[in-house]
């Protein structure tokens, strides 16, 4: 099955949105002349507003182009998965995910209608025989759905997706707004269908639902198209990248990671001939402005200004420009920042927290982690009643809470955001909380939590829940703490402005205590990790990991593996070897040798240098001829004698896929032999 667009480009208003744009999705299968296509696994990449959830709505007929066409094959099922607005009310959580097998439901009509059909046949005909055929292809549709175990996909996929058992028989309205998009995620993945767009489906998942969607795409047999700001979920589901750039889209092999690697050489080209560009366009403007009422120099200023108009300006996306949020300076404090003791927490018989004891630092970055409800926003709020001063802070807590000499904390999480209302400008509001240093760089900051251009002179009353969210992000980040204590601060942000933040907060000096969903964050962030469990867990219901969470994560694949070792309080496992210490380097001479043994040894590293030089050349001739040859399939697939013959777009794209895979299998080797090469021609000169 496939579904495409050709030459499709949009405008609005004096913008052009998309300009032939040209892409085919693939539901993996067998053409009828025995051609093997595999499925679409691909993200969909660009700024925040360069027209991602357009193209999604083009290639699932649910929006048109101003031009251009968009096709799919006969009973292709394709599926658009939006980023918000889902609401469901008036069945309960069972009903709905019910719905789901609303299409499989026709066809069995289908089936009996067709089964009376061939009842009243007496014939052996042609007729006959092309309706059995057709009555079996129903079938085998029916049973490829998983119509006849949809009880147990139901209750598989709403419990991977955080739902419990009780859960199901609620009705859909008791649900917020993150668990309707859950539920809508749910229906799609209960679909089934050929092709699917998933606009932003991790928004609103735990870092657990993350983990069990990405199992999910790993075994769904049908073709896909993700947009997402998690960078780790796209590199673990994805093997290509498409990007909307300045309304054109091209296509990398590859996951996100190396997408960027690629892409990064090229944006700093583009970035250069930018800087470039805006130097002589200030040059000629000073030079207009200092001459322009010198009447012996009227010419030469015309002539510049024509120059000036007609020059073609590079535009590049904000997230190419560099923006870096500074914090203002942190207060001063004690080496102890924050002492809980005893901490409890319970909400009518249902206990969430107990008998908890922690210490923090000054400049220790702690991440909480843990399953849907184990307590994670729950313990932040307590931690902010020890002086955060915001409403949302819990202080009918047990056990005590309390902060070192000198700490001023801030408190940061989605709920705090609604506060912000009113009908002064996002810009006014921002100037009057704002450290008089940094009121000139509000624009900028604005501008890297996604408030572009007019967005700035919003009021906060017309603000959505995003946005109000970045906002409120921002306006904390501004004040002078030294203890953050930030609950999912990049939901609603894009990767650059993750990227962003996650600069700043590693340049911060102060204490970080933080909740996140996002894998990468996570991992770049932390450097200890707080593990918290239910309480009918047992006295450890709270674990406290020395090492950041990928160390997290490697101490629990090492528990579950059942592998022993002695954990020192640095998060190192006792008694491991270092890789700073290899043994000799090849061609090295042995300790102790003689004259005749260093000759040897010499010779020996020689030899070996003109091999590795020799393997060097042989692989930066492959490099070369893959890079070609990958340019040219490239070509090739965006001609549209190519993309509109479904059999050979696959067929280039899998030709396209293997050349990609060996440049960078080759790319790999070449590094590993530029590094052995550098190392026998180091060991040779010591």
């Amino acid at each position: 099955m496939r579904v495409q667009c050709g030459k499709i480009s949009l405008a609005f208003g004096d913008r052009d949105l998309l300009k032939n744009v040209s892409l085919a999705l693939f539901s993996g299968g067998t053409s009828s002349s025995g051609l093997k296509t595999p499925s679409s696994r691909a993200a969909l990449a660009g700024v925040n507003g360069s027209g991602k959830s357009t193209l999604m709505k083009i290639i699932a007929g649910i929006a048109s182009p101003d031009s251009g066409d968009r096709s799919a094959d006969k009973n292709c099922r394709v599926f658009y998965l939006p980023q918000s607005g889902q609401v469901f009310r008036g069945r309960t959580l069972r009903e709905e995910a019910e719905t789901a097998y609303q299409s499989i439901r026709a066809l069995l009509l289908s089936m009996e209608t067709l089964g009376e059909r061939l009842e009243r046949t007496v014939k052996d005909d042609g007729a006959a025989r092309a309706m059995l055929e057709e009555y079996h292809g129903l079938q085998q549709a029916v049973e490829d759905s998983g119509y006849y175990r949809r009880e147990e996909r139901i209750t598989q996929v709403l419990g991977g997706l955080g739902f419990s058992r009780a859960d199901l028989d609620r009705e859909c309205g008791e649900f917020s707004g993150g668990w309707q998009m859950r539920i809508a995620l749910a229906k799609a993945l209960l679909e089934n269908p050929d092709i699917m767009l998933l606009d932003e489906p991790t928004n609103y998942l735990d870092i657990e639902a993350r983990t069990w969607l990405e199992e999910w795409l790993r075994d769904f047999s049908g073709g896909y198209l993700l947009v997402s700001h998690d960078r780790y979920f796209l590199d673990v589901c994805v093997n290509e990248v498409y990007e909307i750039f300045q309304g054109t889209l091209k296509r990398w092999a590859g996951n996100y990671s190396a997408y960027e690697k690629t892409r990064r050489a090229e944006l700093e080209s583009l970035l250069k001939r930018y800087a470039e560009q805006r130097e002589e366009i200030e040059k000629t403007e000073a030079l207009i402005r200092r001459f322009r009422y010198k009447a012996s120099k009227a010419a030469m200023v015309q002539e510049r200004i024509k120059r000036l108009e007609k020059m073609e300006r590079i535009e590049i996306p904000e997230s190419l420009k560099k923006i870096a949020l500074t914090f203002p300076p942190p207060p001063h404090s004690g080496r102890i920042v924050l002492t809980l003791t005893g901490v409890g927490k319970r909400y009518g018989e249902r206990r969430v927290l107990a008998g908890l004891d922690l210490t923090v630092e000054a400049g220790e970055k702690l991440v909480v982690v843990g399953r849907n409800g184990a307590g994670k926003s729950t313990l932040l709020r307590v931690i902010a009643s020890g002086g955060a001063g915001t409403a949302e802070a819990d202080p009918d807590h047990e056990g005590t809470v309390s902060y070192g000499v000198g700490v001023r904390a801030g408190y940061f999480s989605q709920d705090n955001a609604e506060v912000l209302t009113g009908d002064v400008p996002v810009l006014e509001f921002l100037e009057a909380e704002a450290p008089t240093a940094l009121v000139p760089r509000l624009r900028d900051m604005l501008g890297a939590f996604l408030f572009r251009g007019d967005d700035v002179y919003k009021s906060l009353s017309v603000l959505s829940g995003g946005e109000k969210s970045r906002l409120a992000l921002l306006r904390l980040l501004l004040r002078p703490v030294n203890l953050l204590i930030l609950d999912e601060p990049t939901n609603h942000l894009d990767l650059h402005s993750k990227d962003i933040l996650l600069d700043a907060l590693l340049q911060f000096t102060g204490a970080v205590i933080f909740v996140s969903h996002d894998r990468a964050f996570m991992e770049a962030l932390s450097t200890k990790t707080l593990e918290l469990r239910p309480p009918e867990s047992g006295p450890s219901a709270a674990r406290l990991f020395y090492g950041g969470y990928g160390y997290y994560g490697e101490r629990l694949n090492r528990e579950s593996g059942g592998v022993q070792g002695n954990i020192r309080a640095d998060g190192d496992a006792a008694g491991s070897t270092s890789a700073a210490h290899p043994g000799p380097a090849p061609g090295g001479p042995a300790p102790g040798g003689g004259a005749a043994e260093v000759r040897r040894r010499t010779k020996e590293r020689q030899a070996l240098i003109r091999r590795l030089e020799r393997r060097e050349e042989e692989a930066l001739a492959a490099i070369e001829a893959l890079e070609r040859e990958k340019a040219r399939l490239e070509e090739e697939l965006s001609k549209p004698e190519v993309y509109s013959l479904g059999e050979k777009a696959a067929a280039v794209k899998a030709a396209l896929d293997r050349a990609a895979g060996e440049l960078e299998a080759k790319s790999a080797e070449w590094e590993s032999l530029a590094a052995e090469l550098t190392g026998c021609k180091i060991s040779g000169n010591e």
